[in-house]
């Protein structure tokens, strides 16, 4: 089809998440059509080099015939499995095996989901069953991060922490709550004790204010993505671990961003030692290669609910795609591709060079903080580096930078208060490296004479 028709398609029937529907139907889609590597091509052959991963996903970089094949070859053996009714799929339950290796400590039992909201919202059910067989159903109060991001569900959208997803939404849920982020470049002084001692008490004061028989669990990133890629001090994690522990309230990490690679190592709980009840992942799964996430639960608490559940009672969850097994054989390849296949390894040896050249953007004018944590980058532009001042709204530094960016063939994250955020695949190359940076230095140029 000629791109006009597809524009004209995509304007009358195709309705785009997180957008603003008539501006999305003013402007039209940019229509990818190809890629290799970091490289995507649009519907008129015009190349672009992916700083970002599709959304924080595609890993191990498009194209990978071994993803495709494996697919492929499940597809062609047996395209559905249910996982109700006592059936499985051997790649589903080699699945969910391999998770149960990878995952930390005694994360040893795997849901598998559709996505990174159905393993949050996974996560929020199990946890109100949990201590409702328990004989404490009073215990429905969670607790998440300013900034932090935990789906667009009708109820992770309440447990993220930003205002798009709870305007003419009736949420948060008077359930929900949210604490300070772990936020240096925006803290009192930027010390990192004082980040985390901040961050301790603040969940503390949260939990006293709710009342301790009431609160059923803390969520957070490691890395806070979608809110600005707010990268925490290290000790920050094993911190709030230890808090939960003491307050006796559950401890949920999401990795869905910041699993499979994305800080330079399998989880960012790795970094750490931590060890959560419970983990949600997805995205860096299947590299985006198919729809699917994971919930990991602690054997603790697993056999809690097994024990605690009466005889003969399902557990009422589930979803008709949960444990997919095309979308398991495509994350079985790209699991082996991240270890056997050494891109986990290839991550590691380049994110020092990630972090190097990146932080040769500092002396910029607008650059008032970068964040990195392995392939996973910040950059938040100021309008005044001394005070550390925001932009004006109304200046919609965000749209320009999306169009600046563009404009020279780089795909990145531009949040609307002018935070670049950066996620490569796994397998890019130093020179790839230096295109970005080149790229990020002549968008903020331009930008200079805009703002």
């Amino acid at each position: 089809m000629s791109a006009n028709d597809l524009y004209e398609l995509d304007r009358q029937h195709l309705v785009h998440p997180v957008s603003a529907w008539a501006t999305q139907e003013a402007e039209g889609p940019l229509v990818l059509d190809r890629g290799s590597g970091l490289t995507v091509k649009d519907h008129t052959g015009r190349e672009y080099l992916d700083g970002f991963a599709g959304l924080w996903c595609v890993n191990v970089g498009y194209g990978q015939k071994t993803v495709v094949e494996a697919m492929n070859a499940q597809a062609e053996k047996l395209a559905y499995v249910t996982g109700y009714f006592g059936f499985a799929s051997e790649t589903a339950i080699r699945l969910a095996a391999r998770l149960a290796e990878l995952t930390p400590g005694d994360l040893d039992h795997i849901y598998l989901t559709q996505g990174g909201s159905d393993s949050v919202d996974s996560a929020v059910r199990l946890i109100r069953y949990y201590w409702s067989m328990k004989g404490e159903p009073q215990r429905e109060h969670m607790i998440a991060l300013e900034y932090g991001y935990h789906g667009s569900s009708s109820t992770g959208a309440g447990l993220t922490a930003l205002a798009n997803f709870h305007r003419g939404f009736a949420l948060p849920l008077a359930t929900q709550h949210h604490i300070e982020a772990p936020y240096p470049y925006r803290h009192r002084t930027g010390l990192d004790a004082d980040v985390i001692a901040d961050c301790e008490a603040a969940l503390r004061a949260k939990v006293a204010e709710l009342g301790a028989d009431k609160v059923a669990a803390f969520f957070c990133e490691p890395v806070i993505g979608s809110g600005g890629v707010i990268v925490p001090p290290k000790g920050w994690l094993k911190a709030m671990e230890k808090t939960c522990r003491e307050l006796g309230i559950l401890f949920v990490v999401d990795e869905v961003i910041t699993g499979f690679g994305r800080t330079a190592s399998m989880f960012a709980c790795d970094h750490e030692d931590v060890v959560p009840d419970m983990m949600t992942m997805a995205k860096g799964l299947t590299s985006g290669y198919a729809p699917m996430g994971a919930l990991a639960i602690s054997d603790r608490i697993y056999r809690e609910i097994r024990d605690l559940t009466p005889d003969g009672k399902a557990i009422g969850h589930g979803a008709t795609y949960s444990g997919h097994p095309v979308a398991a054989a495509a994350a079985l390849e790209v699991i082996r591709l991240y270890t056997d296949g050494g891109i986990l390894s290839q991550a590691q040896k380049i994110a020092p060079y990630f972090e190097a050249r990146l932080r040769t953007l500092a002396d910029h004018p607008l650059v008032g903080d970068i964040r990195i944590s392995g392939l996973l980058a910040g950059i938040e532009l100021v309008s005044d580096r001394e005070t550390r001042a925001k932009f004006a709204p109304e200046l919609k530094v965000g749209k320009k930078l999306l169009g600046l960016t563009r404009d020279l063939k780089l795909l990145v994250r531009c949040f609307d208060d002018g935070i670049i955020g950066l996620a490569p695949a796994l397998t890019i190359t130093p020179e790839e490296v230096d295109l970005i940076v080149e790229r990020l230095r002549n968008a903020f140029d331009a930008l200079m004479l805009q703002v």
